[in-house]
This record gives structure tokens, sequence and C-alpha cells, in this order.
């Protein structure tokens, strides 16, 4: 019951934060707008988060009146080294989110405060170990846009709004670390964003429910895992999901992505940040995962969850350095140069731990299309790496309808079989997308767990199987359809076409006696 009214809580504060940011907008789109939203909700955590963090250690000193908010820049200026050290980064009392908010409706430059406010904040990380998880985080909150307003007057105006609202929403202390209601409030805004956005939301943003599917495959058995992975990471969450499926201090070394849109991956480490996760515990970067990857000195990892863009074009062939590159040259061929999706499987595969799980989000065409897909897929069989695929339902992502499937790989199998499962009616129809539930989560887990052959649901195929195939992976190949059309007896069925071919002969005879006495009469 208690749950049930914290859930309510919840969706009554996500409704409220909702209307706030929504209003905020004005005539600006919602999903260009986001960066203005997210990037100063941003802004007010950190800031209470520094706030809180020396105010503590003040109170714990006997020093019970002390408040950062009204201590003197220069005061404060003789703290900021060790603040650094700590925090990785540093704010003046001047300069948080507080008091620029009560200063803002007569700050007649406010455009230009919180420009110099966002460089200072980005420029106290420098050369110190934080320095790239702050380089450049507020480059997308241009406070000169003319998204904002025509004028300096009303951009103004709406950079005044947009302090109010986010002030408004009730996100609670930072201290309270039960609550994750900022890293909360991000997902649920970058859910409503993406959904409103079409396309262009969509192909950044993996929803939670499939989020959570992914994790929890990848960490059957695992109370905590060293380190989690995610290729083409967006704007973070599915990497974050191993904090909400096993628990806070559960990620031992931390949390690693590589993301190629510049406004995407800004918004990925404002996410760590909003999950409280710190600048040591993170290492986002922002390039090319398949021609130039960023992690070699961090490899192998435990859990990889990815939900690669689909079907991509990418260098291949054209680039023949790649044929020798470590991830791709144990296949002996490289994904085609029109569809990249097998490349992100062989970079994940080639960066997996021996103890290690991957789930990663596919097109479907990649399970059964011949060429050189086809012959990926043999080195995978062959080599024993892919241990489960699964059919997920259309329509689960925002911005396409699309039946997406998840591989699911290992190092280390206990068997040489492949476990197929169909989720396909896995789901509920909430407006215009289907959704998984818990329970559709729990069933599709709790079939990859057993690992056994269920009529209609799910095969454990032998490796023979599936190489009698043709390596072929698809679902339909080794899951037969359950057949719900009526059964039909054809004797009962007989019998009965008999009995009314004879009843319409006795009333054929009936109506002619009828009919010829009419005559006679």
């Amino acid at each position: 019951m208690a749950d049930s009214k914290k859930e309510q809580e919840r969706e009554e504060l996500h409704r409220a934060i909702w209307a706030i940011a929504d209003e905020l907008r004005g005539a600006v789109d919602g999903w260009d707008f986001k960066n203005y939203v997210l990037g100063t909700m941003f802004y007010r955590y950190i800031s209470e988060n520094l706030t809180n963090y020396i105010n503590r250690g003040e109170h714990a000193a006997g020093n019970l009146d002390f408040d950062y908010a009204r201590m003197s820049d220069s005061d404060a200026e003789e703290a900021r080294e060790g603040l650094v050290e700590e925090k990785g980064f540093f704010i003046l009392p001047s300069e948080l989110f507080c008091n620029v908010r009560m200063r803002a409706s007569m700050d007649v430059n406010l455009n230009e405060t919180l420009e110099r406010v966002f460089r200072h904040i980005e420029e106290s990380a420098k050369g110190s170990q934080s320095e790239s998880s702050f380089a450049g985080l507020f480059d997308d909150f241009d406070v000169n846009s003319n998204k904002l307003g025509s004028t300096v007057a009303r951009r103004n105006e709406r950079l005044a709004k947009l302090l109010d609202g986010i002030a408004l929403m009730r996100l609670g202390s930072v201290d309270e670390h039960d609550i994750d209601a900022f890293g909360d409030a991000y997902e649920y805004l970058m859910t409503m964003y993406a959904s409103n956005a079409g396309k262009s939301g969509g192909e950044f943003f993996t929803p939670a429910d499939v989020s959570e599917l992914l994790t929890r495959l990848g960490t059957v058995g695992k109370k905590k895992i060293n380190k989690v992975y995610d290729p083409a990471c967006g704007s973070g969450s599915l990497l974050l999901k191993a904090l909400k499926v096993l628990g806070k201090d559960a990620v031992v070394t931390g949390f690693f992505g590589q993301e190629i849109n510049i406004t995407t991956y800004n918004l990925c480490r404002i996410n760590m940040f909003l999950h409280d996760v710190g600048f040591d515990k993170f290492d986002v970067a922002c390039e090319d995962t398949l021609t130039n990857p960023q992690h070699w000195d961090d490899e192998p990892f435990e859990l990889i969850v990815s939900n690669p863009p689909y079907s991509i074009k990418w260098a291949g062939d054209d680039n023949p350095l790649l044929i020798n590159d470590p991830r791709f040259a144990p296949a002996g061929v490289l994904a085609p140069k029109s569809k990249a999706d097998m490349a992100f499987i062989m970079h994940a595969l080639s960066w997996l731990a021996p103890n290690g799980t991957a789930a990663i989000v596919c097109f479907p065409g990649i399970m059964y299309r011949g060429g050189a897909e086809q012959k990926i897929r043999k080195y995978l069989i062959d080599n024993n790496f892919v241990d489960c695929v699964i059919q997920l339902p259309s329509n689960l992502f925002f911005g396409t309808t699309i039946a997406t499937c998840i591989m699911v790989m290992k190092k280390g199998k206990q068997d040489n079989k492949v476990l197929f499962i169909d989720a396909t009616n896995e789901c509920i129809k909430i407006t215009n997308n289907n959704k998984l539930t818990q329970e559709n989560i729990q069933h599709i887990v709790d079939a990859y767990t057993n690992r056994e052959s269920i009529d209609y649901y799910c095969k454990l195929a032998s490796y023979e199987d599936v190489v009698e195939q043709d390596y072929s992976l698809a679902i339909s190949t080794y899951v037969e359809q359950q057949d719900t059309r009526e059964k039909i007896d054809i004797e009962a069925l007989n019998a009965r076409i008999e009995e009314i071919e004879q009843r319409g002969h006795l009333l054929r005879i009936a109506v002619n006696k009828i009919v010829t006495d009419l005559q006679q009469g």
C-alpha cells in the first residue's frame, strides 16, 4: 500500500514537472528546448549538491548557523582547491543557482550572467582529474539563441522564467540519497520529450522498460558488477539502469560509454551527475565508436548493454585498416558499408569480459540476411558466443514501429546451444506505443534463466539445429507460432450439414404441398 502511495506521489510530481517544462518552452519545439530545461535542472542540482556538501561539513564541526549560499565570494575562494579535488568542480556563492535566480528579474544582463557562471563552472575543473567530465558541458545552453526570443530583453525574460520554473520543481534535497528525484525527473522529461519529438527524439532514447530488460538479462545471478559499457550510449539512461536494477553501489569501478552526437553526449554527462555518479565513476567520450573507439585502456567490460542505431552507413571495407582491427578481424569479414549493425555486435563482443554478458538491441534483418552478415553469424555461432535471441513486440521505441530483437552474448557459456524466445506478445498498449510491464519483463527473464523449451514461446536449439538452418537466427525458424484458430470437428460438421440438408428437403416438400393446395383451391 505504501508503495502505491509513493508511486502516486511520483506520478503527481512528474505531471507537475511536465506542466512546468511544457509551459516554459512557449513556441519553441520541445526537443530543441529540452537542453535549456535539463541544463537548468543540472545547474540547480550541482549548486545544491555543493552547498549541502559544504554545509554538512560545517554543521558537523558545530557551526550550525553556517550557510555557504550566504558566504562572501572572497572567503569561499580559500576552499576552491580542496573542493575541486573532492567534488570535481567549484561554484562561488554569488554564482549559485539560488542566488542568480533571486536577482534574475532585476538583472538586465541575465544572459551574460548565466554565460559567465557556466563558463566559470567548466573552468573550475580545468587542470584537475574531473576536467573531461565538465569540459563543454553547457555548450548546448545557448543564452543568446533566437529560439529564446528575438531581443535580449525577451530572452532574459524567458531565462528568468526558466530559473523560476526549475526552482518550483519539488525535487527534494539532494542530500536525501534514498530519493533519486533529480535523476528520476530527468529520465521522465527525456521520455516525454522523446515521445513528443517522434524520430528525432527516439533515436537517442531507449525507453525505461527495454533498458530494464537488457540490464536484467545481463546481470542474471549477479549482485554487483565491475564495469558497465554502452558503445552507443545516447543520453545514458541505459548505462544508468544498472543502478536501478542492482542498487546504488553495485557498479564497482564505474560507467563507460561513447556517443557520436555532441548534444546527446552532453546530456549523458549531465544524466550521470543527476544520478549522483561522481566524476571519477564515469568516462563518457564523444567520437565514432566503430572507427575511433575511446576505451581501449578500460576494456574488457563485465556488462555491455546497448541499443545502437539501426542499419546506419559506416566506412566498412572502404577503410583498409578495419579488416585488421582486432575487434573485426576474427570474423574474417566486415559488416556491409550500408548496414553497420554487425560491426556494433563485433565491437561489443571484442570488449566483453570472459565472465561478462552483452545484451544488444538489434535490427531483425541481421538475424537472417545473407552475405557478410551471414558469415559474421557463422563466426559467432561456431565459436559459441550467442547465448539467446529474443524477438520483441513492435512499437516499443519512440520514432519507429519496427519489431526489434535482442541478442545476448557470452564468452563463457555452459552449453553450446542457443535459446530463442518469442516475446512478440509480451506487452500492453499505451496510447500509440507498446510497453513491457514488470510481469512481461519477469516472464522473459525467467525463460532466459531457466533455459528450457516451451511450446510456442521459446526453443533451446542445439548447435547442429542452427547449422542446419544455414546459421539463421530468426526466431520464426525455431519457435512455432501457435495456431489460435478454432479447431473444427469434421465428422460433427458433416453430420450437421446432413441434418440441415434433411430439414431443407422436408421443408421443400411442405412448401410444395402448400403451393399445390392453394392452386387446387
